[in-house]
């Protein structure tokens, strides 16, 4: 039994050290790109770059978190992966609220500016996706971070989408349908993060306050 406690201790150790190198190529990319996302959002005034901007600034301090929380009980993921679940669903919120003041404005985004971002952002997120993708099926607080990267990815490619029709159809909508819809996204992913991180502290709970 000692050997086998040995054994699991070393494969988790292992775990957590590659989970954790993951992470913090996440963060850097993360980090980067919202900064250049913000940027452009603001420059061709697309709701769906400043959505993925904030999906990008989300996610960074969801890793940066979760680099924190390696090493912590179940118990203490499970609590900083609702958090970062009720986080998901704060940012699905403002996605919102953008989409309603770019349609109340009647803004066209810059289609060019969208594309080119869109495969760059691309490009990044899928890099963040396969070194987290391994991790997918673990705790909550593994779950949320490929959930994230993920929906990242999915949105990038949306947004060139986005990009795509506006071009063509000289018109915003295509630009808030996406935004509309990766607000949509995040409200399922952070609902299925925050459930998942409740049943893990409730089914850790005694063992936590013992």
């Amino acid at each position: 039994m000692a050997g086998c406690q040995c054994e699991h201790h070393t494969s988790n150790h292992s775990i957590s050290k590659k989970f954790r190198n993951a992470l913090w190529i996440a963060l850097f990319l993360n980090l980067s790109l919202f900064i250049i996302e913000v940027i452009a959002g603001a420059h061709a005034g697309s709701a769906a770059l400043w959505a993925d901007s904030l999906d990008f600034a989300g996610d960074a301090f969801n890793y940066a978190i979760s680099i924190m929380a390696l090493g912590l009980s179940l118990y203490w993921r499970a609590s900083i992966a609702l958090i970062k679940g009720y986080t998901m669903l704060c940012f699905a919120i403002l996605i919102l609220v953008k989409v309603v003041w770019a349609y109340w404005t009647g803004v066209q985004p810059e289609a060019m500016t969208m594309g080119i971002i869109g495969v760059i952002a691309l490009i990044a997120n899928v890099i963040s996706a396969l070194v987290l993708y391994t991790f997918r099926d673990g705790d909550a607080n593994m779950t949320s971070v490929w959930l994230c990267s993920r929906n990242d990815a999915i949105g990038n490619i949306a947004v060139i989408l986005a990009a795509v029709g506006v071009f063509g159809t000289h018109n915003a909508i295509p630009d808030l349908i996406v935004a509309t819809v990766m607000a949509s996204l995040g409200f399922s992913s952070g609902y299925h993060v925050v459930q998942k991180s409740r049943a893990e502290r409730q089914a850790n709970k005694t063992g936590h306050l013992a």
